[in-house]
């Protein structure tokens, strides 16, 4: 099955064949730093993680570009009202932006662009711009003519005529038209500025990522990512001004990502409901939070809550104590491969698990092959992970045979993990850290429930029911659950 994409330029699902066999050339948007991210960002970036690692899992040379908007309205803003320079905000946010993502588990794009360390690049566009008849100046602002270009609004698929009417944009009697857009600004007093052929200024905000791609990527490159809300005008406006300057297509394959809802309404910066990503890490762990943002497919709307990041919580646990429960049988001991092995017979449980386990990279691939269809992939696993536990509990005589079963299983699980960015744990560590985290809010210690659960386990061997009783009653009373099953007694925070 070739690997198919859905283009927000075509509106449907295409073949992916890359302008240059075998290399793939991806620039994604990344985020103007005036403040601390919340999880709308992280999502978008989580997914282009994604789509990296798998171009990369496909054998593909993939060179991953993705800037920061270092200059903006927004940080001179924040510059102003804490009296220091534009330039230590924007410092401090990608900074904080760096640790946001590596926290995530986010592999590092190849090139990571600044707009102020490209303002020449985006000098010499601009002047191109005007030069071909596609922009104008007026006064120290430079703008472009979008009634030049006649594709203009091609990639949101509305008309001129259409955003002039329900549009409500500031009357400038400098603009030929409503919908003009700034390629350079006029600095205003106390703000940054570059010199220019139009004087003292800096960059709009579309310009800079037509600079920047262009020189890292070519005229024309593959894809091009970004959240749902960039389609216009950002984007928009990016193919306009790049593909005027250059007679060129700008781009192959235009790739959005759904919002994250909330009271499914969008969340954002603006609207006042977000959470950041240093809130929710706060509460749950970076594993949780990638696993969850990955749950649904990329162009879906996502709901957040903490009652959906408790699922996605207790979802990733149920992989990984299926991965404890491998480690705990195999006991540091190295299988030889399942395909060396020749069983004397299976029962259907093994069975089960031999064809799933065989089966599973296959199945990943057609689901990522599907325009990167994380959700339906995680239920391939977790469709393993059934057969894994069926087997742990079934097959009581674990014989080589079965060993080397449970260590391919595990395997390829990890492998599947490492395409997703998740799993990089060692599991009874990741179960520790997790229960740890819910058990600091709880008047109880994890010592002290494990001393309970010992002295419970011991009532039982000796019949005192009574008492085993007792202390279960007196867990649930704290919030811990005890699970008793054929493998032993263990526990949960309810």
């Amino acid at each position: 099955m070739a690997l198919r994409v859905y283009n927000t330029l075509s509106a449907r699902k295409e073949e992916f064949v890359p302008l240059e066999p075998g290399k793939v050339k991806m620039y994604v948007c990344g985020v103007t730093v005036y403040d601390h991210c919340h999880i709308g960002h992280a999502r978008a970036n989580v997914v282009f993680d994604v789509i990296y690692r798998y171009l990369r899992y496909r054998g593909m040379d993939v060179t991953y570009v993705r800037n920061y908007t270092d200059i903006d309205d927004k940080i001179i803003n924040r510059a102003n009202r804490e009296g220091v320079p534009f330039h230590e905000i924007s410092e401090r946010f990608i900074r904080e932006f760096d640790r946001d993502m590596e926290q995530l588990g986010l592999l590092l794009p190849n090139v990571q662009p600044k707009a102020t360390e490209h303002v020449g690049e985006i000098i010499s566009l601009v002047q191109e711009l005007i030069d071909k008849g596609f922009a104008y100046q007026a006064g120290g602002d430079v703008y472009f003519c979008v009634e030049r270009f006649d594709p203009y609004l091609k990639l949101s698929k509305r008309s001129l005529e259409e955003m002039q009417a329900g549009a409500r944009i500031d009357v400038d009697e400098r603009k030929r038209h409503p919908m003009d857009f700034a390629l350079w600004k006029e600095a205003k007093p106390g703000e940054p500025f570059w010199e220019s052929p139009w004087g003292r200024g800096r960059p709009g905000w579309h310009i800079e990522c037509s600079a920047m791609s262009m020189k890292y990527l070519g005229e024309t490159f593959d894809i091009h990512g970004g959240g749902k809300d960039l389609i216009f005008p950002h984007h928009e406006n990016e193919i306009a001004q790049s593909e005027a300057a250059t007679g060129r297509r700008f781009v192959k394959y235009w790739l959005h990502n759904g919002f994250v809802n909330i009271n499914s309404e969008k969340m954002s910066k603006s609207l006042g409901n977000f959470f950041t990503i240093k809130e929710v890490l706060d509460k749950y762990d970076s594993e949780v939070l990638r696993f969850f943002l990955l749950s649904a497919h990329y162009r879906s709307p996502l709901d957040f809550s903490d009652q959906n990041l408790d699922e996605a919580e207790a979802g990733l646990a149920r992989i990984y104590k299926a991965l404890a429960g491998i480690e705990e049988v195999l006991a540091g001991e190295t299988p030889d491969s399942v395909e060396k092995i020749t069983p004397v017979s299976m029962k259907e449980a093994e069975r089960e698990l031999h064809e799933k386990s065989g089966s599973i990279r296959e199945r990943f691939k057609e689901a990522m092959d599907d325009d990167f269809n994380t959700a339906q992939a995680f239920g391939n696993v977790f469709d393993l992970v059934r057969s894994i536990n069926r087997v742990l509990v079934e097959s009581t005589e674990k014989s080589g045979f079965i060993k080397a079963l449970l260590a391919d299983s595990r395997d390829k699980i990890r492998g599947i993990g490492g395409v997703l960015g998740i799993l990089t744990s060692e599991p009874v560590a990741y179960l520790e850290r997790i229960r740890g985290r819910k058990v600091a809010d709880l008047p109880i210690s994890v010592d002290e429930i494990e001393r309970l659960i010992a002295e419970r386990t011991a009532a039982r061997k000796s019949k005192d029911f009574k008492r085993s009783d007792e202390i279960r009653d007196a867990l649930l009373a704290r919030n811990i659950v005890v699970l008793d099953g054929p493998q032993g007694t263990t526990w949960k925070v309810k």
